[in-house]
């Protein structure tokens, strides 16, 4: 069976590391694939070399949320035919997070924080994160470190900063990966506690649901587990890898998929 973690992020979304890096850091690692799931956008897809010395796909994480009750969750697709069909759903939502963005930055500017735009990292090249913000204001020095005090005070628990974007559409995002020809998998819900959401989703085509996580404690796999059987859905898994971009980084590969999601994304 192949080793593959397939829930990564890179440069194009709000991870720390090059699709390259990713590569290289998967293979000295000893797995045998990966999916590069960046958030919201499929553009890593056309930047992957053609000759890779592992499998890499693309995936997609969409940000996603149930509007009925305000629960977010988030949805990977794999194997995606049309691509234009996802991000016509999608690219929106980035240049929301964009404009979020540059409104969080005009704010710490004018609380003192200096921050030059064109000298922060943008996913893509396009589109800054709220990762960006923290990343140039921590190598700058103007904070001692990124997801600390300061992220706590300013970006969450009603700081100034603390405001979002309205996600996609959660039975949206299922729908729209299924009819574009691919798998849509509910990504770590242990983390969101969204599990009632699975009776909803499987109906509008949800395929899969990621076991394998950090964020998934002993008794959320045992409901997934639950799940998995009641609907006969496969099980992936994954680091979640962000790099220095996450408060509680994980290396590739700590968290592999189960047989059954490499089956599914891997039928060859």
């Amino acid at each position: 069976m192949l080793r593959a973690d397939l829930h990564i992020h890179s440069t194009v979304s709000d991870g720390s590391e090059s699709i390259s890096a990713l590569i290289s850091a998967a293979t000295k690692n000893g797995l045998d694939a990966i999916a590069i799931t960046d958030h919201d956008t499929l553009s890593h897809k056309r930047q992957i070399p053609k000759e890779t010395p592992i499998f890499v796909t693309a995936g997609i994480e969409i940000s996603a949320i149930d509007r009925h009750t305000n629960t977010k969750a988030h949805i990977l697709g794999y194997n995606i035919q049309d691509d234009a069909m996802v991000e016509a759903l999608t690219i929106p939502l980035l240049e929301q997070r964009h404009n979020n963005s540059l409104k969080q930055i005009r704010i710490l500017q004018e609380h003192g924080y200096e921050i030059d735009i064109h000298g922060l990292n943008k996913a893509d090249g396009k589109y800054i994160y709220k990762q960006h913000i923290m990343e140039y204001l921590y190598k700058t020095g103007q904070i001692p470190e990124r997801f600390g005090e300061f992220y706590q005070r300013v970006f969450k628990n009603g700081g100034y900063c603390d405001f979002d974007i309205t996600y996609i559409d959660v039975f949206d995002a299922v729908k729209t990966i299924t009819a574009a020809g691919g798998k849509a998998v509910l990504a770590h819900s242990g983390q969101q506690q969204n599990f009632y959401l699975i009776d909803q989703l499987v109906p509008l085509g949800l395929a899969g649901l990621e076991y394998n996580h950090p964020a998934n404690s002993p008794e959320d796999k045992k409901v997934i587990l639950e799940y998995a059987q009641k609907y006969h859905l496969f099980l992936t898994g994954g680091s979640d890898f962000h790099g220095s971009n996450d408060k509680m980084p994980h290396k590739i590969g700590d968290f592999i998929s189960d047989a059954s999601g490499i089956e599914a994304i891997y039928p060859n």
